[in-house]
């Protein structure tokens, strides 16, 4: 009898330390679980509070959040949001400056951590980032008879570009008719005019204090750095025609196709391709990567970070900064999962000397240089990305445009939309 008691105590013991275990949601998008997964599955083992994922895609994640600042109340505590955002939510979530330790601080490249503050406020610690870096052909650029060609043309020897010039050099060479035809049917590389992120990461190459904006919000795009770097972005396209024609419809799904498929040399994309080149593509096996070009400023990109955020609304805001912080401190464990991210140099450095990681040195280079840093912090962002920023670099790309005036007339829509 004592026995059964005993038992029966037990049992209602478990069942009232199960039903006060606390849980946390996550409102993420797909690619996001995967990256967290590990980290929050090792996060409840260590303190048993519970992490559910709300997955939903890209644009879920935006209309969700929005939807629950406007009905009061939420069903999350955590949400894992684009930079892009930042700005239109720094207002309605938790201020995590006491998460952001010293050796947090120490530990992050300085784009991610500028791009976390919003006025007086961190509003984000940063679950992973990416940024644009240079790919390219091994088993071309190691072929004897090219190294000669391009020495004897060029007058320096064939490597992956440093410069802009050396890319378009390059870029240049590569493009040729391969079966005779009388038509290009190989690249040096792709020029995408769908997305404009690209080009502004030659704008900070060229040495402007920001992209777009600058940090007091006055309008600078149309300044010397946008403008060389526009003339800079057409010139494959428009100059040299070392580019697929139809530029405005490259996006990034595209440029990816055309390397793997074998017909461009070189590639800027994001660095966690690396490790997701098809093994059945042309190119697998022999693709290279070096950290992003260098302008008058030297290296520079537009960092790709998402940032954990905790609504001012959650019920658990305590669990949710403790998974937060947790997460940071392992966020290692992001680089097992399929998209292989992470946000912290540790991190990175921690596995770049491994085989198959071998985009992580150029990656963490290029993500520290001095000239990256992130897109404008602005709630109307991706509006004047839509209605300015990127007709622009489209009108630039009819090579009927002047370059200068296309910054201009962009200025006065832009400063229209702030207005």
């Amino acid at each position: 009898m004592k026995k059964l008691l005993g038992a029966s105590a037990l049992a209602l013991v478990c069942i009232t330390a199960s039903a006060k275990a606390e849980t946390i949601n996550i409102l993420v998008e797909g690619g996001g679980e995967m990256l967290q997964k590990a980290a929050a599955e090792k996060f409840t083992a260590e303190t048993g509070i519970k992490v559910d994922f709300t997955v939903v895609p890209y644009q879920g994640v935006f209309d969700k959040f929005s939807a629950e600042i406007a009905s009061g109340s939420s069903a999350f505590d955590v949400v894992t949001i684009d930079v892009v955002w930042n700005a239109k939510f720094a207002s309605h979530v938790e201020d995590l400056a006491p998460l952001f330790t010293d050796a947090v601080r120490k530990d992050l490249p300085p784009a991610l951590l500028a791009d976390a503050k919003i006025g007086d406020k961190l509003i984000g610690m940063p679950a992973w980032a990416n940024a644009e870096i240079v790919f390219y052909r091994k088993d071309l650029f190691d072929k004897p008879e090219e190294q000669k060609s391009f020495q004897e043309k060029y007058g320096y020897p064939l490597a992956p570009p440093k410069t802009w010039q050396q890319w378009r050099d390059i870029v240049t060479f590569f493009t040729r008719d391969t079966d005779g035809d009388g038509k290009t049917d190989f690249w040096g590389t792709d020029t995408i005019g769908s997305f404009s992120e690209e080009w502004m990461a030659h704008v900070l190459q060229a040495g402007s204090p920001g992209v777009i904006l600058d940090k007091e919000g006055k309008v600078i795009i149309d300044n010397e750095a946008h403008r060389k770097a526009l003339e800079f972005y057409v010139a494959p396209h428009c100059i040299d025609h070392s580019v697929p024609e139809n530029v405005n419809e490259i996006g990034w799904g595209e440029a990816q196709n055309l390397f793997y498929q074998g017909k461009t040399a070189m590639m800027k994309f994001w660095a966690h391709a690396y490790k997701m080149t098809p093994a059945d593509s042309k190119v697998s096996g022999k693709v290279g990567v070096a950290p992003m070009l260098a302008g008058d400023a030297g290296v520079g990109a537009i960092p790709g970070p998402w940032y954990n955020v905790v609504p001012s609304t959650s019920q658990h805001k305590d669990a949710a900064k403790k998974f937060i912080a947790f997460a940071i401190a392992n966020n290692a464990l992001g680089i097992e999962a399929p998209l292989g991210l992470a946000a912290t140099n540790s991190a990175y450095s921690g596995y770049a000397s491994k085989p198959g990681y071998e985009h992580f040195t150029p990656l963490l280079e290029t993500l520290s240089a001095p000239a990256t840093q992130g897109r404008p912090l602005n709630e109307k962002y991706q509006e004047i990305v839509d209605e300015a920023v990127l007709p622009a670099v489209q009108q630039a790309l009819t090579c009927k445009a002047d370059v200068g005036k296309v910054l201009a007339d962009a200025k006065e829509t832009i400063e229209d939309i702030l207005d």
